[in-house]
C-alpha cells in the first residue's frame, strides 16, 4: 500500500513539475520576457508611396454604409501603412506585433537601444508605450429554467419594448453587427444559434489572438453575449436582433494581456472593411494600464480607435464596466469614455435602478456617461446550459440588438443620429444622471416616429425657512397604506452647477405630496435642480444666495 501510494505521489509531483516548467517556458517565450523588451506603438509621419483601391478592399456593405451617410468612399486613414516603413522597423526590432491603417502605426516589442534607433528614422513621428490588460465586462444542452429565470428572460426584452419592433418585423435584418469578445464556443453547434448558420448570417469570423478564422473555442463570454443579441430559445427571442448579420472577432485573452488593445484596434479596422454597421464591445480596459483620470475619451488607444470607427459611420456600443463597487476605480472604463461611443450601464431587474456593480460617470473631463442603461442581470446561453448571469456586457448586448432594429426601421439615418435617437428614447429623457444616463431605451419612441407621450405637470416649487420644497401633484401621490413597490413612484433628481456638472443626484420614494426639499446655501447657489417623476421632467433654477 505504501509503495503504491508513494509511486502515485511521485507521478503527481512529476506531472506538476512538467506543468510548471511548461508554463515557465511559455512565459519565457513571450516577447515581453526577453531581456529589456517592452511593447510600443511606433507612429509614422506619412503614408508615402502607398496604393489603395477601395472597391477591392471594402465589402460592398461598407461602401454603401458610407454612401448613405454622405461619407467619402475612403480617406487617408483607409490607406495601408507603408511596407517600406514596416520593413525598416522590422529590421531593427525583434517583432512587429500589429499594424494599424487608422493610426498609421505598428506595434512592436523592442529594447531601449532599439527604440533609440527607431526614433532617429525620419519617417517615425512618435513612439508610445503600450498599456496592460483588459477585463470582460462577465454535451446535452440544459434548457431548464425556473419560473423566476423564465420571467427574467421575458422581461430583459420587454423592459425595452421589444414587441413594438418584433411585431412590425424589425429584427435587425440587413444590419451587420461586429461582436468583439473572448471566444464563441458552441456557437457553431448549439441549437440556440442554428438559425444563424442556416441563413448564412455569420458573414465572417477571425481570431486576432491566434491569427486564424476559427473563433468557436476559448472563453464562453462571447457566446453569452451573442445570445443576448441574436439567440433564439424554443422559438423565443433572447435578444432584439435574431436576423442581424454578424462578424465575430476574438480579441481578448488572458495569456497575452498587453496585446488586447492591439487586437481591438485590428478588429475595428476589420469590421469597417467588412461592412459593419455596429460594433458591440463588452471589453473594457482599466487598471494595470490606466488610471481613472485617464478616462477622458482621448488617452487610450481603444478610445481613439473607437472614435475613428464612429467617424467611418459605425455605431460603437460599449459596456461601461463592472467597477461600480471597486473603490480603486468605480468610474466608466475605456473605450466607453469616448464621446462618440454609446456607453451602456446596467440596472437591476428587481428594482429598476442602477445595479451596484455598474461603473459610474462622469468621464474624467466631466461628460455624461453612461449614455443609456439596460438589464444587466439576464438569462443567456453558456457552453452547456442556459444560465442566469450579470454584468454590463449583457446590457450592452441588449442595446446593440435594439440599435440594429432601430437602424433597420430607419436605414437612411446616420450612426450618430441613431446614437442620439437612442438617448432620446431613454425612459428618463431629458433627465439624466451618472448612474442611469438617459435611462432604458424604448422601442415605442421609434415606432411613434420620435414622439413621446406628454405627461401632465407634476411639480410645484416654493421656499420655506431656507429650504426649497418640491410638491408633487396630489393625483400622483400613492395612496396611504399602499406598500406595493413600484419604481414609477420614485422621484429622480440631480443638482447641476454653473458649469452644467452634476454635483449630486439620487432617487427618492414618493410617499407624501412633499417628498423632497433642499437646503439653500452657498453650495446650491446658482445651481439647477432637475427632477423626473412619472414621465415628467422639470427644472428649477436656484437664485444666487448671498453670504
Amino acid at each position: 500500500m505504501f509503495r503504491k501510494a508513494q509511486k502515485k505521489e511521485n507521478r503527481t509531483i512529476n506531472r506538476l513539475s512538467v506543468w510548471c516548467l511548461s508554463c515557465f517556458a511559455i512565459l519565457l517565450l513571450q516577447p515581453n520576457w526577453a531581456e529589456g523588451q517592452e511593447n510600443y506603438w511606433v507612429f509614422f509621419a506619412d503614408k508615402a508611396n502607398t496604393i489603395f483601391e477601395p472597391t477591392e478592399y471594402f465589402d460592398s456593405l461598407a461602401i454603401r454604409r458610407r454612401a448613405v451617410q454622405g461619407l467619402p468612399i475612403c480617406d487617408s486613414t483607409d490607406f495601408p501603412v507603408s511596407e517600406f516603413y514596416v520593413s525598416k522597423i522590422a529590421s531593427v526590432v525583434e517583432r512587429v506585433r500589429a499594424r494599424s491603417r487608422w493610426l498609421n502605426a505598428v506595434s512592436v516589442s523592442a529594447t531601449a537601444q532599439q527604440l533609440a534607433i527607431l526614433s532617429k528614422f525620419a519617417f517615425v513621428s512618435s513612439i508610445e508605450k503600450s498599456a496592460g490588460a483588459s477585463l470582460l465586462a462577465s454535451k446535452k444542452y440544459d434548457t431548464t429554467l425556473s419560473v423566476i429565470e423564465y420571467k427574467l428572460l421575458k422581461n430583459q426584452l420587454n423592459s425595452m419594448g421589444a414587441s413594438e419592433f418584433h411585431q412590425r418585423g424589425f429584427t435587425g435584418k440587413g444590419v451587420r453587427i461586429a461582436v468583439f469578445d473572448s471566444g464563441f464556443p458552441q456557437v457553431d453547434t448549439c441549437f440556440i444559434f442554428r438559425h444563424l448558420h442556416e441563413n448564412n448570417q455569420i458573414v465572417a469570423t477571425y481570431d486576432f489572438v491566434r491569427n486564424k478564422p476559427n473563433v468557436y473555442a476559448h472563453a464562453q463570454h462571447g457566446t453569452l453575449v451573442l445570445s443576448c443579441i441574436s439567440g433564439v430559445f424554443n422559438k423565443k427571442k433572447m435578444g432584439f436582433a435574431p436576423d442581424a448579420e454578424l462578424l465575430l472577432a476574438r480579441t481578448d485573452t488572458r495569456r497575452q494581456p498587453f496585446a488586447e488593445e492591439e487586437h481591438w484596434l485590428e478588429a475595428a479596422e476589420w469590421a469597417d472593411k467588412n461592412g459593419a454597421h455596429i460594433i458591440n464591445s463588452s471589453l473594457i480596459f482599466t487598471y494595470h494600464r490606466y488610471f481613472p483620470y485617464d478616462m477622458d475619451g482621448k488617452k487610450s488607444l481603444v478610445a481613439r480607435a473607437a472614435s475613428i470607427a464612429a467617424s467611418k459611420g459605425i455605431l460603437v456600443v460599449n459596456a461601461v464596466g463592472n467597477s461600480g463597487e471597486d473603490r480603486r476605480w468605480r468610474v466608466v472604463c475605456t473605450p466607453a469614455d469616448a464621446d462618440s461611443v454609446l456607453a451602456v450601464g446596467a440596472i437591476s431587474p428587481y428594482t429598476g435602478f442602477h445595479a451596484t456593480y455598474s461603473s459610474l460617470g462622469p468621464t474624467a473631463d466631466k461628460r455624461l456617461k453612461p449614455n443609456v442603461c439596460a438589464y444587466g442581470n439576464v438569462v443567456a446561453a453558456g457552453r452547456k446550459k442556459l444560465v442566469k448571469i450579470q454584468g454590463t456586457s449583457f446590457a450592452c448586448a441588449l442595446v446593440s440588438g435594439f440599435a440594429a432594429c432601430a437602424w433597420q426601421m430607419f436605414p437612411e439615418m446616420k450612426n450618430m443620429d441613431i446614437f442620439r435617437a437612442i438617448e432620446m428614447s431613454g425612459s428618463l429623457f431629458p433627465y439624466n444622471d451618472y448612474a442611469h444616463g438617459y435611462g432604458v431605451p424604448q422601442a415605442s419612441y421609434f415606432v411613434n416616429k420620435f414622439q413621446k407621450n406628454k405627461a401632465n405637470s407634476t411639480f410645484t416649487f416654493f421656499k420655506d425657512q431656507g429650504f426649497l420644497v418640491v410638491r408633487v401633484n396630489e393625483n400622483f401621490v400613492p395612496k396611504i397604506g399602499d406598500r406595493k413597490v413600484d419604481k414609477k413612484n420614485h422621484l429622480y433628481y440631480h443638482l447641476r452647477d454653473k458649469n452644467n456638472f452634476i454635483i449630486k443626484y439620487g432617487i427618492i420614494e414618493v410617499e407624501t405630496s412633499e417628498p423632497f426639499e433642499i437646503y439653500l446655501d452657498e453650495e446650491t447657489s446658482d445651481c439647477i435642480l432637475s427632477i423626473y417623476y412619472k414621465d415628467y421632467t422639470e427644472e428649477y433654477e436656484i437664485e444666487t444666495i448671498e453670504k
